[in-house]
């Protein structure tokens, strides 16, 4: 995440209720918990967000950095990545939060997207895209990458 003008606290939306949480930026690191369903906020894997509210929730909703794979389970090239963005999950949590999105099964957020090849990962802060990698990418690759961006 940016230095500059990092707030004292974010919210983040639990992955298991969906609940916004207000964590302290301090406290991100140790393991929050959400404070309605009290399940870890962060579990060092990728969300599968296959609903187009469930994934405006995340969006709109969480101070997060989004991170999100755009794959589709015919693609050779994005079943090859899948592991490495999961290894890519667990060392980029909790200053991001990684998703992947199925285009075949919410077309409409590939179409939202304008998602014309896959793999494709985009990077969204503040319910705007601040940058985008499309092809196949090592878990190394993916982490330097998303922590090279700039927002």
């Amino acid at each position: 995440m940016s230095t500059v003008d990092t707030p004292e606290a974010l919210h983040v939306v639990c992955p298991h209720c969906q609940t916004t949480n207000r964590v302290r930026v301090a406290q991100l690191g140790q393991a929050p918990d959400c404070g309605q369903c009290k399940k870890p906020l962060f579990s060092g894997q990728s969300l599968a967000l296959d609903d187009v509210a469930l994934f405006d929730r995340h969006l709109s909703r969480s101070q997060l950095p989004l991170l999100v794979d755009f794959w589709a389970p015919w693609c050779g090239p994005c079943r090859m990545m899948a592991p490495a963005f999961e290894q890519a999950a667990q060392q980029l949590e909790p200053q991001f939060r990684l998703a992947k999105v199925n285009t075949e099964a919410v077309p409409a957020l590939g179409a939202r997207f304008q998602i014309r090849s896959i793999p494709t990962l985009a990077l969204l802060v503040g319910g705007r895209e601040v940058a985008r990698q499309a092809g196949a990418m090592g878990a190394a690759d993916i982490v330097r990458w998303a922590r090279s961006q700039r927002f």
